[in-house]
């Protein structure tokens, strides 16, 4: 259903750029929207999208639910089938309730969110920053359940308004259940389900370590995901659902061994990406612009590319910056740019062809680390920074490719 979550790493879809790369290694590109589907608006200046796979679902819902009517209303005849894709609809602007919740709260606590999307089996909030505090994390994980709860009476108070047995009352009814099982879906303790980021504050809160709540949460969520896949299909052939066995079929074996498998899959593999971002914050402070920054000579505009590399490789260095008669740093020649040069053009080329003018953005302090670095390179996107010291002297050159060797490197790096 609902997997409210955070991403607390780059964003590069399914892998690969750092952040603020350009993919030709050419000019920097301004950050492009989040993107993930139909673009529906902009609540609280949060972008909402709609996932291509919610039009699969909702088609399911509409069918499925339209054969519940054809039993309670077989009058509306063929009209049903328009009245359960409003049932789809109205369950899916309550689950961005719900969503909406964990936005409102985030940007209380200061917390930016990166977008929300309505997809295949709920919504996803995309929150940037982890809580500060296990209380905040409680607070932003309920929330979402809560309004699920409160719209769960909402919709009851007014089926209780309308006549049973009517479209209205049909609709509000299974408004009413749906919302229920949203609150209680949300509120099971594991990972990436609130109520596993309500276990993971609890035991943040006990044990002051906010990596050992989120180990504890991910494997519940793990044993969720198996109890999910086994104990559902039980649940509905023994009746415990309210269901009859008799009318149980081939089919609808089939269907629920699917719904199972699918809702197994989603909570194991979120449970897993938990433990994944968890393990990359953990290592987030090691990774420091002045550790990651190669060493750079100062070169004038009109040197030869070949005269500018002799001195780099005399001194050691490994980076180039282009500065006036005064020494004042204005340019940092980018690596891809020097590749790019044959051997024998290098001494009839001038480094002032090959550089990046600095702007105010792409200046990095020598002391910026963790999410602050990363939050820095977001906001301006570049191939190369140029690293300096309080004093504003230069320290050296911060290459993107290595800040995404960095994060490699951390990810591969056993659990402390």
């Amino acid at each position: 259903m609902d997997e409210s979550g955070e991403s607390g790493q780059p964003q590069s879809g399914a892998g690969g750029k750092s952040p603020g790369a350009p993919p030709d290694g050419g000019k920097p590109q301004r950050p492009r929207e989040p993107g993930g589907g139909l673009l529906m608006g902009r609540p609280f200046g949060v972008p909402v999208y709609v996932a291509p796979s919610w039009f699969l679902v909702a088609a399911l819902i509409t069918w499925v639910f339209g054969g519940q009517l054809d039993r309670v209303l077989p009058e509306l005849g063929n009209l049903r089938y328009l009245v359960s894709l409003f049932f789809a609809v109205a369950f899916y602007a309550s689950v961005l309730v719900h969503e909406l919740a964990h936005t409102v709260a985030a940007l209380r606590f200061e917390l930016p969110v990166r977008r929300i999307q309505l997809q295949f089996f709920g919504g996803v909030s995309e929150i940037e920053k982890e809580s500060e505090t296990p209380g905040r994390e409680f607070v932003l994980a309920f929330v979402g359940p809560l309004l699920s709860l409160v719209l769960s009476g909402v919709f009851y108070a007014g089926m209780k308004a309308v006549e049973p047995g009517t479209v209205p009352g049909v609709l509000l009814a299974g408004l009413m259940i749906s919302n229920l099982i949203v609150a209680a879906f949300n509120l099971l303790p594991g990972l990436p389900l609130d109520g596993g980021r309500m276990l993971r504050a609890v035991i943040w809160k006990i044990t002051g370590n906010p990596m050992t709540g989120t180990v504890a949460a991910a494997w519940v969520g793990r044993a969720l995901a198996v109890t999910v896949l086994i104990g559902l299909p039980l649940l509905t052939h023994t009746g415990a659902l309210g269901n009859s066995t008799a009318d149980i079929g081939g089919m609808e074996t089939v269907t629920d061994a699917l719904l199972a498998a699918i809702l197994a899959a989603i909570i194991w593999t979120g449970a897993g990406n938990s433990l994944r971002v968890a393990r990359l914050r953990q290592h987030l402070p090691d990774l420091r612009a002045r550790t990651l920054t190669r060493r750079a000579v100062p070169v004038e505009s009109a040197t030869p590319l070949s005269e500018a590399l002799r001195r780099a490789n005399e001194s050691g260095a490994r980076a180039l910056v282009v500065v006036d008669g005064q020494g004042e740093p204005t340019a940092v020649v980018r690596e891809a740019a020097i590749a790019g040069v044959p051997e024998h053009r290098r001494p009839w080329v001038a480094v002032s062809g090959l550089a990046q003018d600095l702007t105010e953005d792409m200046l990095v302090p020598a002391e910026l680390a963790g999410e602050a670095l990363l939050e820095r390179l977001r906001a301006s996107p570049a191939t190369e920074y140029l690293v300096i010291e309080e004093n504003g002297e230069i320290y050296g050159v911060l290459s993107t490719t290595d800040v995404e060797r960095a994060f490699v490197a951390a990810m591969a790096r056993p659990q402390s």
